[in-house]
């Protein structure tokens, strides 16, 4: 028997067909009009902020992180489902503000911000997280030369680290935030630089499936802002306590607890009442709001064989989905969920690597894995897909054609 990725049961097989927001994928593909591209489900988006408002306390305000997918047509979908989006560049400040999403309710963090997006920043009356001293001075400026207030968070670096987490974003030497060690002291030079001082962001680590590790680095991030407060200059109205929640992508890993962390938030939510009274808590979620509602797709243009071992070759590869290809972190490289989303799960299977078109090796989305047995003409799917696909890719890459994407 064959086990399959529980990610494929969010795009059920009808027919003999995989559907994408209840179309088969061949007729999606002649919507498109061309592969490969990527579709994203957007009940499976509205579903997923759904399960979390389920477990989260009320007073919690959850927060999209758009550098998971800035397509403008998620970000829009989002804008209309969270409480706030967070921004990483001035590019998707725009898209942000184009989606409708109220400039009090967006935060713009980044270790190099330029001068430029600092002022893009504070005339569109956004949150910045301030993460050196270079920033406080600027904004200074900024917020003279313009006549209009700078609002301000000061992202931390904090002194512990979210353990079992897929990238370390704080603890340690890092290039974000300002040490823990150091806030007070920023705190000062923002107090008489007379900018706006909101809170607080903390963003300790990404892509976690462990609900402990998560609950225990929101509890230590409540416990540092409340140390750090007593050196602002102003009341704390926001703590960032950043997300880290993780999606399975290889066998052996499973969903994340969401209940547990849901009731570890509800002792946050009323520790935060006392010690911090008044202060919003924010989780900004990025990978795990879109990651599962998305798919890549690529369309097999050859099958070969090689010396017995069998390669399917498409039209697309590790230039529009470089973290499939396992050139995106993995350490060791494995295999993403993927599928020939052309064939039943009833039809023969073999043993077969899916290859791109590109003249490298590492042009690979699947190693010697048991599919469906394909054909040219058939599309490979590859899910998982929802998040730091397209726009995470090295898409001018030996000036292949660019994935389109679809909102579905």
């Amino acid at each position: 028997m064959t086990t399959r990725h529980p990610s494929s049961d969010r795009f059920p097989v009808r027919n003999g067909e995989l559907t994408v927001g209840g179309m088969p994928l061949s007729r999606l593909a002649a919507r498109v009009g061309a592969t490969p591209f990527y579709a994203y489900d957007r009940a499976l988006l509205k579903q997923r902020v759904e399960e979390l408002r389920a477990v989260l306390p009320s007073a919690i305000s959850l927060h999209y992180a758009m550098k998971a997918n800035p397509m403008p047509a998620v970000v829009c979908t989002m804008a209309g489902l969270v409480d706030g989006l967070d921004v990483a560049s001035g590019a998707e400040l725009r898209v942000a503000l184009d989606a409708g999403m109220d400039p009090r309710e967006i935060s713009f963090a980044g270790p190099g911000k330029s001068e430029v997006e600092l002022a893009q920043a504070v005339a569109a009356g956004i949150l910045i997280n301030i993460e050196s001293v270079r920033e406080v001075r600027l904004l200074a400026d900024i917020a003279s030369r313009l006549g209009c207030p700078a609002r301000v968070a000061v992202r931390v670096n904090p002194d512990y680290e979210l353990k079992s987490s897929g990238m370390k974003m704080g603890g340690g030497p890092k290039q974000f935030g300002i040490d823990a060690e150091q806030v007070p002291e920023v705190l000062a030079e923002i107090g008489g630089a007379g900018l706006g001082f909101e809170g607080f962001h903390i963003f300790s680590g990404s892509q976690n499936l462990r609900a402990e590790a998560i609950c225990e680095a929101q509890t230590k991030g409540l416990d540092l802002a409340v140390r750090l407060a007593a050196h602002a200059p102003s009341q704390v109205t926001t703590v960032n306590l950043g997300g880290g929640f993780g999606i399975p992508y290889f066998p052996g890993e499973r969903p994340l607890d969401l209940p547990a962390i849901g009731s570890h938030l509800h002792g946050i939510v009323e520790s935060a009442g006392v010690r911090l009274p008044g202060a919003e808590l924010v989780i900004e979620l990025g990978r795990f709001l879109v990651g599962e509602a998305g798919v890549y797709v690529a369309r097999v243009i050859d099958r070969k064989v090689s010396r017995g071992e069998v390669f399917l070759v498409t039209d697309g590869g590790l230039h529009h989905h470089l973290a499939a290809s396992g050139n995106f972190g993995q350490v060791i490289r494995k295999n993403y969920p993927v599928q020939v989303g052309t064939r039943g799960h009833d039809a023969p299977r073999e043993v077969a690597s899916v290859v791109g078109p590109l003249c490298t090796p590492l042009d690979l989305l699947a190693d010697r894995m048991e599919l469906a047995a394909a054909q040219p003409g058939d599309l490979i799917v590859v899910f998982q897909s929802g998040a730091y696909g397209r726009s995470a890719s090295p898409m001018q890459f030996l000036s292949h054609p660019a994935a389109l994407e679809v909102l579905v």
